[in-house]
């Protein structure tokens, strides 16, 4: 090897990290390794991310110097089904110190985006061939992978939904429970699978047996999608919605997602309430978090509202006079030795409970998630985009810096991504520091959540603002798992994956 650094990845599992790792190494961009972390993550994370999801990728383009979003996330189908024919039925996901209830069954699923965002991107961004960027995925699903203890903690969470259907069973539970911590998770099917789509393209999707075996999935039991949903799908690409905050360029995901607007926002408070170098103290900062809840309900259906000046204004009247004082989502992070960057988050709800005929894989739940679906399940408009809290992120400094970073865990996103991005920028932390930072989160409801490892002295400001504020022993995948690439000014490339959700970083030599 020349000793020349090819370039840095994050992610959430070793083996997601590995696969984009691979793809750099054997000559391909920062493009062409976030598609294998995503194939990758698909076997290593499959609680979060599959086939059968969703996601969003920010794309910053060096040459060029243009940033780009590509939205490939789920879509209401054409059809709908009136809800007494729906296979469509709630299960309860438990966190431990807290649980949240989830829908799922055939009805749950709405259009699915992931195997047509592959295929954009790599029609515009990429250089290898689709089959060798799939390579590291399918050798992990038939080689097999070793449980984590935190995948099999993950498993336990969502257990009805692995044991929901006799072929999910057959997989995650192949001796008749779950697989545990230190067991081989295999997926021959899965691998199938992606070398069939590596070879045969979209149209396997689109209008091929897969297609058909997802539209035959939803027919029979209860469910809304057709082929004619996944053959006429498209992904948007879109421009940023750009912010700048203090000397930093932010590029966000733009509506009609709710996450790059309500970041803006937050950012947008925080400037006005403190100076530059002045450093928000985690009471203000939830005040600021409580705030974007309330901002989030007044926009309603017109997210773009949040970043502009009256609300904004409006919003800062309220705080000016304050003394000082999870979902199944999952992201990758890369930047390459050219300058490119790729973030990408993706995620399939929790899954529908189905398998997908003999493919390997899940369908999403995306039209069961309440954060999805605020006005009611079963109101929502046919071939519609659905809103979404993913926030795959890049921040350029001054300096030529450059962070692209995003997360998990459903609307926690928000909290996770603004707090990391300022830590970074109003604080100074260093990418490690600013991940691992403890993290506070407003729900809807206004309760407040904070990880309860906050300085002694800021711990009692919080409680003594927030009384009946929930405290959790220790950094917790609630609190969403933040994955980030780095170039310094110096060109220097580091990575910080979120011990939270078992993240990992590989800088590639």
């Amino acid at each position: 090897m020349s000793g020349k650094v090819k370039g840095v990845v994050a992610a959430g599992h070793e083996i997601t990290a590995q696969a984009a790792a691979e793809i750099l190494e054997d000559g391909g961009n920062a493009f062409d390794a976030v598609l294998a972390g995503m194939a990758a993550a698909c076997v290593a994370e499959t609680i979060f991310s599959s086939l059968g999801g969703s996601g969003a990728l920010m794309a910053y383009q060096a040459p060029r110097g243009e940033t780009l979003l590509y939205d490939f996330f789920a879509q209401t189908p054409k059809r709908k089904r009136p809800p007494d024919e729906l296979d469509f039925y709630a299960i309860q996901a438990d966190f431990g110190p807290a649980t949240q209830e989830f829908h799922i069954g055939a009805g749950s699923t709405a259009v699915p985006g992931f195997i047509p965002g592959l295929f954009a991107i790599h029609g515009d961004l990429c250089r290898l061939p689709m089959e060798r960027i799939f390579e590291p995925a399918v050798r992990a699903a038939r080689n097999g992978t070793k449980i984590s203890a935190f995948e099999a903690y993950l498993f336990t969470i969502v257990e009805s939904i692995l044991t929901a259907c006799p072929e999910a069973k057959e997989v995650f539970a192949p001796a008749g429970r779950l697989l545990v911590d230190g067991e081989s998770y295999r997926n021959p099917a899965f691998a199938q699978t992606l070398e069939a789509l590596g070879r045969e393209g979209l149209g396997l999707f689109a209008e091929g047996e897969l297609g058909q075996a997802i539209a035959r999935q939803s027919e029979e039991p209860g469910g809304h999608l057709t082929l004619a949903d996944l053959s006429s799908y498209e992904v948007i690409r879109r421009p940023p919605l750009t912010w700048r905050h203090r000397d930093w360029e932010i590029a966000l995901n733009p509506a009609p997602a709710a996450s790059g607007p309500l970041i803006a926002f937050g950012l947008g408070l925080l400037e006005k309430l403190r100076p530059a170098g002045a450093i928000a103290d985690p009471v203000l900062l939830t005040h600021v978090l409580k705030a974007t809840v309330t901002a989030r309900a007044a926009a309603g259906s017109a997210p773009e509202q949040l970043y502009q000046g009256e609300m904004i204004a409006e919003h800062l009247k309220r705080l000016e006079g304050l003394s000082p004082a999870t979902r199944g989502t999952t992201h990758i992070s890369v930047i390459d030795s050219q300058g490119n960057a790729a973030g990408a988050t993706v995620t399939n709800g929790e899954g529908n409970g189905r398998m997908t005929g003999a493919f390997g894989f899940m369908l999403n739940n995306m039209l069961g998630e309440e954060d999805l679906n605020p006005e009611g399940f079963h109101l929502w408009q046919p071939d519609t985009r659905l809103s979404t809290m993913i926030a795959p992120t890049v921040m350029r400094g001054p300096a030529g810096q450059m962070v692209v970073l995003g997360s998990g865990g459903s609307n926690r996103i928000r909290s996770a991504i603004l707090q990391t991005a300022v830590n970074i920028i109003d604080h100074g932390l260093n990418l490690e520091e600013a991940v691992a930072a403890p993290r506070i989160h407003v729900e809807k409801d206004g309760h407040v959540s904070f990880e309860n490892i906050f300085q002694a002295a800021e711990l009692e400001q919080i409680l003594a603002a927030f009384p009946d504020a929930h405290g959790w022993p220790d950094r917790n995948l609630f609190f969403g798992g933040v994955h980030a690439a780095q170039r310094l000014s110096d060109g220097t490339l580091t990575g910080a994956g979120d011990a939270r959700r078992a993240g990992a970083s590989i800088r590639v030599e």
